[in-house]
């Protein structure tokens, strides 16, 4: 589907790095960097931009901060025409810290929420989008949170905030087409000022043709990852995402190395991608963290006893 509109984002070391505590090598921080903007992606999300007041540098790699200086380092010498993206979660971000756009390497700051905290991620985006930064709102666990309280966000973010870009989030990969479709449409229906984009993961392997159906009606940023790689069961994966859009500014060879020569043999110690304990916690409409804590067990592959232990707990 050709539609010089849209854009794509990869989020490959900002999701991925939840699987490793951001520890990823500057070298192949550079290595995807480099291959990304060889395809031509437009924006390139290299991490968090969390404070290191509330998380210690000991125990998470660079890209849970992304500093500046990082983010030169990984950077510096590589042609690009690729835009910077880093992710601000509501209250874990030093706002001191963040300087004008014109004195960073930094192009969009996104900012993550749930709803209940809507007002505060406004205020950031606020700040963010007056510092010169492109902007979004990531909405996560939509799949939970579709009531009344997300109509008063929508109508909040409309008419008070400064975002370019609103973003439907499955977090827990829970949704089916028809609710992508349901939820867009909604969204439409009150942002009339601003784009809107879809982040899926694939816990149903549901990922990919929920990308399709939120470009359907007209999301126009799409996020996607390299190989699928991201938290638990992973995100929509660029190469199909690439594939499916037949625009010719994108080229898929400088991925198709770069998961061969890295993310191929990355995946047998990150173990990210579709698993029966990621479904499961998908089909229920769970956070995946339970899967995740389970798949470290010595009862990883007794399926039936997670299977009775999630739906317990939903009775």
């Amino acid at each position: 589907m050709y539609r010089p509109e849209i854009k794509v984002l990869d989020c490959s070391i900002r999701d991925g790095g939840l699987m490793n505590n951001h520890q990823f090598s500057l070298d192949l921080v550079r290595k995807v960097y480099k291959a990304l903007s060889e395809a031509g992606v437009d924006y390139i999300e290299l991490g968090y931009r969390n404070s290191k007041k509330m998380f210690s540098a000991d125990e998470y790699g660079p890209w849970k901060f992304c500093t500046d200086e990082d983010i030169y380092r990984a950077i510096d010498g590589i042609e690009s025409n690729s835009k910077i993206s880093v992710m601000a979660d509501v209250g874990r971000v030093d706002m001191e810290d963040i300087k004008p756009a014109s004195e960073s390497p930094i192009d969009m700051i996104r900012t993550a929420v749930y709803v209940k905290d809507i007002d505060k991620a406004i205020a950031m985006t606020n700040t963010f989008s007056d510092l010169g930064y492109e902007t979004t709102i990531n909405i996560m666990a939509l799949s939970r949170d579709q009531g009344f309280e997300l109509d008063e966000a929508l109508n909040q973010i409309e008419n008070e905030c400064q975002a370019d870009v609103i973003y439907i989030v499955d977090s827990f990969g829970s949704m089916y087409q028809e609710s992508v479709a349901h939820l867009v449409k909604k969204f439409k229906s009150v942002i009339k000022t601003k784009e809107l984009g879809f982040h899926g993961h694939n816990n149903q392997q549901l990922a990919f043709s929920n990308t399709i159906e939120a470009i359907i009606h007209n999301a126009n940023y799409l996020d996607g990852t390299i190989f699928g790689i991201g938290r638990a069961a992973g995100n929509c994966t660029l190469e199909l995402l690439i594939g499916f859009l037949k625009n010719p500014k994108y080229t898929i060879r400088p991925i198709l190395d770069l998961i061969a020569e890295d993310f191929i043999p990355m995946q047998r110690d990150l173990e990210w991608g579709y698993m029966i304990p990621y479904a499961m916690t998908g089909m229920t409409n769970n956070h995946p963290r339970a899967a995740m804590q389970f798949l470290k067990t010595e009862e990883r592959d007794k399926y039936s006893a997670f299977y009775d232990e999630i739906y317990t707990k939903m009775d």
